[in-house]
């Protein structure tokens, strides 16, 4: 959606939008009750910032970013510049966590380990699943970040997006694509990590956290 096509204002919140020039093809939103130092739209990068993918919000204590990562598409036709994306988007993250902790949110569109989708065996070479997106959120992790989910529950199987075929929902045949990430200096200050599977209305479900 771009902003203006359905006016939802709730009291009390302050929100910011990045959508995509291709009306209809990908947005992020965030809602928020705290106005914050300042908004950034995008990664500064031309070749990224045309589809409407990041919001960063400045607080006090830390940069809230949403993200909607790019799919890598059928039979990972898009998987190059996937890849390009996700270098990119993180170094504009550890640039920001220089001057202060970051708080990313959004749909990442890798389900990371095994555990984190129903049938692995049979998605290796699929987008989301390939060995190549999971190998960069792994390096994502390695310079300083932590999956909040997977830090307090390592055994936990639990999913976050199913697909509208097969009755996918109704036989929990998911995936954990949709996340909460975190500067690992933060992780002190991490209390909880929930994913809200009960909560119908969309293929994906809410995640949350609470820090501080």
């Amino acid at each position: 959606m771009q902003e203006g096509q359905f006016d939802f204002s709730p009291a009390g919140y302050v929100k910011y939008f990045n959508y995509a020039e291709k009306k209809g093809y990908s947005g992020t939103a965030i809602y928020t009750r705290h106005e914050p130092i300042s908004v950034r739209y995008g990664i500064n990068i031309d070749e990224h910032d045309h589809e409407g993918r990041v919001v960063t919000l400045e607080y006090e204590r830390f940069f809230l970013v949403c993200v909607y990562t790019p799919n890598a598409q059928e039979e990972l036709r898009r998987l190059s510049y996937r890849m390009d994306w996700e270098d990119a988007f993180r170094a504009y993250l550890v640039g920001l966590d220089q001057f202060k902790p970051v708080i990313l949110c959004g749909d990442l569109n890798v389900a990371h380990e095994e555990i984190d989708l129903k049938n692995p065996k049979t998605n290796r070479k699929n987008p989301g699943f390939s060995d190549e997106e999971r190998a960069k959120f792994t390096e994502l992790l390695s310079v300083g970040f932590i999956d909040t989910f997977r830090t307090l529950y390592p055994e936990k199987i639990q999913y976050s997006w199913w697909s509208y075929r097969m009755r996918a929902r109704e036989n929990n045949t998911g995936w954990r694509i949709d996340y909460f990430v975190i500067s690992e200096r933060l992780k002190a200050e991490l209390k909880e990590a929930l994913i809200h599977d009960d909560v119908l209305g969309s293929d994906h479900c809410p995640v949350s956290i609470e820090v501080f």
